[in-house]
């Protein structure tokens, strides 16, 4: 995954066509597009190899499972065009692995504390520790909380120079410039730019807020 504007468009959106649409429209203002299961389910997973047609493709399913379900998903995602795919770390080391070897070429994001507020009730208790079982097992990035930066630099602290991606930027309450200052690789920003009338230029102007503090 290039790393020229370092923003990464969760692209949240259910109507396909418009999906495409604003993935054209803002696309040299980021590195990649992350989807998640709403654009899956409302346009069908051939929504992953028409993006990854304009751009890396990551796709934020969360996988949680049992080792056989997590490489019959994540093999599914890389085989329609996906560049990574993010799962969870609680679940252990075997479906870790299990997600890594199913992966291949593409990248293993592994979820370390999720950025909503509940995040704090489980996640953020053993945040480091998954990040540091993720790292032993492959993973080549981790997600990292935008909403609250101080979390970032303990990952940071934790997995090296592996990739970390920071959602909760724009509607959560992050801040790209605070996420990317704390020690993440990519901000992830969803409603901000794709809700937004202008979604172009909203991106425009997060890349710069980024370029501010490189």
């Amino acid at each position: 995954m290039k790393k020229d504007t370092r923003i990464v468009l969760a692209l949240d959106e259910t109507d396909g066509r418009k999906a495409l649409a604003i993935a054209r429209d803002v696309s040299d203002h980021i590195d990649a597009v992350k989807i998640n299961w709403p654009l899956v389910l409302s346009a069908g997973p051939g929504m992953i190899t028409e993006l990854s047609e304009l751009t890396d493709v990551i796709c934020d399913f969360k996988v949680a499972d049992i080792p056989n379900t997590v490489k019959l998903i994540v093999s599914n995602a890389v085989s329609r065009g996906a560049s990574a795919v993010i799962v969870h770390a609680f679940t252990g080391e075997d479906s870790m692995k299990a997600a890594v070897e199913a992966a291949g070429k593409a990248e293993i994001y592994a979820v370390t504390e999720m950025s909503h507020p509940g995040g704090k009730m489980f996640t953020a208790l053993h945040a480091e520790e998954m990040a540091a079982m993720g790292a032993r097992c492959g993973a080549a990035g981790f997600i990292a909380p935008a909403t609250r930066p101080e979390r970032i630099a303990d990952i940071r602290r934790t997995v090296g120079d592996r990739k970390i991606l920071s959602p909760g930027v724009g509607a959560q309450g992050g801040s790209a410039a605070d996420a990317i200052r704390a020690g993440a690789d990519y901000a992830i920003i969803g409603r901000a730019i794709y809700t937004a009338t202008d979604p172009r230029k909203t991106a425009e102007n997060f890349e710069s807020e980024i370029r501010s503090v490189l």
